[in-house]
């Protein structure tokens, strides 16, 4: 049977299990979107293309499967971009669809031409463009097969107009078939068996997590290792989630705004085994000083992450879920058992860095807005799906919810891209429409992509926005404070909307708190209602994120307070 290149597109997707694609159109994809028009595939417009790549990436982190966006030529592409590079930094299985012009035109400087697989090669982990409609259907699989294999990462495709419209055989007559649709790194089980005798012999453990665990669905198999070795956990902000936050072997995250107690303990162990995690700049401060005590063992996936930025004494690329296995039968198949007097005086000592820096942020009258992200916490019971955006909310939502499962904290977190919070979310909605989902924002960064409210009240999405208004770039007017002698340059957010109004305008419920009885009923109100919700807090403006090290320095040396 003959298709056209539309045709076959749908049909590809719909083969991938694909059941959402974020996008926007325009005239190269319009062939496309004639066939969408006629199938029963769900498409969610969104308001820009950046917010449908990010849609498509909080998709892809809340259901841990492949989020799908499809944009048109020339701009519709080149927005897509930061979304692309967000991805990449945090490994998350996308594929993004762009419109060309027509092959003939390619080169040409046509109207709305972009070279896209040029422009994106650095930020994607593949990407590539069909000059030939007999050549699409394998494409499309591969690039879904490349997407989640291995390292996840996005992959674009760039599809002409031309191939669009033209006709081959579907299916092909001979398709090229994976072996398997991911094939996981099987670990050395000799350098396994090595690392077990490591862990056997140390008494000051510590295991740091990353992004790797949760997206290679590792989580019950960590769970399952600390609690037999009674090891105690930090995850990096990628990690949180992997690991429960109200488990009493739980540090907190480690690094630049990390938990003392988690810096500490990372900095006099003996024995530091890394799961998933690439060791970023955040984290290890003066790398000469990081965890100078310990022998490492580093597992990771990607075997480029090893030894990149910190040498480990024993390297194993393996996917997480299948090293950990292996570690928990070499654990039950020895019978060991670790008497609670062993592992005492370490977890004791830990626990006397937690007290050390245990201090309730001081109240002045003003809406603190660590505690309105703590209410949040407990109003939700840590079971809902958060996304944040970048800066001061980030940090404080990674310190202060307490995260119980794994794929409910979306943040971006090697680009830390401002305006990736509120699109995530509704991409986490569309994927969850009976679960909570709240983005926490900065009044900075809620509107770099705010026109998605728009977005999220058409299709009756239940998003939560709530935004800590302080009327600064907080972040940055934080450095300014403690680096740049209070120079506070183009940080003081003037002429900011009225965010209740504009909630409104958009058709979306507008709430408000300023003085601190306030926080408790406005949230309780905001969550319970089943419309799009904006809650504004005007929080303390010269609220700082503590702790802190400085830039390069080693991450025992903190600022507490």
């Amino acid at each position: 049977m003959k298709l056209k290149g539309s045709q076959i597109f749908i049909q590809s997707l719909v083969a991938e299990g694909v059941d959402t694609i974020f996008g926007y159109p325009g005239g190269a994809v319009l062939d496309i979107y004639d066939e969408i028009f006629k199938k029963d595939l769900r498409h969610i417009l969104v308001r820009h293309e950046q917010g449908g790549a990010h849609a498509a990436d909080g998709y892809a982190r809340a259901t841990g499967r492949v989020g799908v966006c499809l944009v048109t030529s020339g701009p519709g592409a080149t927005n897509t971009v930061t979304g692309i590079a967000t991805a990449h930094m945090d490994s998350i299985p996308m594929v993004v669809f762009t419109g060309q012009v027509a092959t003939p035109f390619i080169g040409t400087d046509a109207f709305q031409e972009a070279d896209i697989t040029g422009i994106t090669r650095p930020c994607a982990k593949h990407n590539f463009l069909v000059r030939r409609v007999e050549d699409l259907e394998q494409t499309i699989r591969e690039a879904f097969h490349i997407a989640r294999s291995g390292r996840p990462g996005p992959v674009l495709v760039d599809l002409p107009k031309d191939v669009m419209q033209a006709e081959t055989e579907y299916p092909a007559e001979a398709p090229f078939i994976f072996q398997k649709d991911v094939t996981p790194t099987r670990p050395d089980r000799n350098a396994l068996k090595k690392a077990y005798e490591m862990i056997k012999e140390s008494k000051r453990p510590v295991i740091m997590t990353g992004g790797g665990v949760i997206g290679g669905k590792a989580t019950e198999e960590l769970q399952r290792f600390v609690e037999s070795a009674k090891i105690p956990v930090t995850a990096t902000l990628m990690g949180i989630g992997g690991f429960p936050g109200t488990n009493p072997l739980w540090l907190g995250m480690p690094g630049m705004h990390g938990t003392y107690q988690a810096n500490m303990a990372v900095s006099n162990c003996d024995l530091l085994v890394v799961i998933g995690a690439r060791f970023s700049d955040r984290v290890t401060g003066k790398t000469s000083t990081f965890a100078p005590h310990a022998k490492i063992i580093q597992i990771d996936i990607d075997a480029a992450s090893i030894d990149k930025v910190i040498t480990a004494e024993l390297p194993v690329v393996s996917d997480a879920k299948q090293a950990l296995e292996y570690l928990n039968d070499l654990l039950a198949n020895n019978h060991f058992y670790l008497p609670e007097e062993e592992r005492k005086a370490w977890l004791d000592e830990i626990e006397g860095w937690r007290k050390e820096a245990s201090r309730p942020f001081a109240q002045n009258g003003k809406i603190k807005p660590q505690a309105v992200i703590k209410m949040i916490s407990d109003l939700t019971g840590g079971d809902a799906i958060i996304a944040t955006e970048v800066g001061q909310n980030q940090m404080w939502t990674a310190q202060h919810y307490c995260f119980t499962r794994p794929n409910t904290f979306l943040t971006s977190g090697g680009l830390g891209t401002m305006g990736f919070g509120f699109p995530a979310a509704i991409g986490a909605q569309v994927a969850f429409p009976d679960r909570t989902v709240i983005d926490i924002a900065g009044d900075g960064s809620i509107q770099m992509n705010i026109q998605e409210l728009a977005t999220a009240v058409n299709y009756r999405l239940p998003v939560k926005i709530v935004i800590l208004n302080n009327g600064h770039l907080g972040m940055v007017r934080q450095w300014q404070e403690l680096f740049y002698g209070k120079r506070y340059s183009h940080t003081v957010l003037t002429k900011s909307p009225d965010f209740v109004k504009l909630a409104e305008s958009y058709g979306a419920v507008g709430l408000r708190a300023e003085k601190p009885d306030e926080v408790e009923t406005v949230l309780r109100e905001g969550l319970s209602r089943p419309e799009t919700v904006v809650m504004e807090f005007a929080v303390d403006a010269e609220e700082s994120v503590y702790p802190m090290v400085n830039p390069g320095s080693p991450i025992t040396e903190m600022r507490l307070y």
